[in-house]
């Protein structure tokens, strides 16, 4: 498997987030961390240490993703989009990044993150 090796979780759903950090953990990738709220993945993301992420579209509270994306791509990291709606449930500006379509599985998984090396 080609493409990021430091992979953020951006999830509020505690078992989605452990599902995926066990994929990654099978595909040989590295979680650089866990976030379930636009501050705490901000925070993740000014750290550094991040290849790429998995963001979740609709986060606690109403709260949606753009901001991360927005800081994501700043500096060039690639990131996609976790999604149970469609294309459209994503913002204009972020319209051509990649989606993972959700429920989740392993072959979805590794084909979104081979999309973004």
């Amino acid at each position: 498997m080609t493409g990021p090796s430091r992979i953020l979780i951006v999830e509020d759903e505690p078992l989605i987030a452990m599902m995926l950090e066990d994929f990654l953990d099978l595909l040989g990738k590295r979680v650089a961390g866990t976030a379930e709220t636009v501050e705490d993945a901000l925070a993740l993301v000014a750290e550094g240490d991040v290849d790429a992420a998995i963001l979740d579209v609709n986060l606690r509270g109403g709260q949606k993703s753009w901001p991360i994306a927005d800081a994501l791509a700043e500096q060039g990291i690639p990131f996609l989009f976790a999604t149970g709606g469609t294309q459209d449930s994503i913002a204009p500006e972020h319209q051509n990044r990649p989606t993972l379509s959700k429920p989740f599985t392993m072959d979805g998984v590794t084909r979104a993150l081979d999309g973004l090396a």
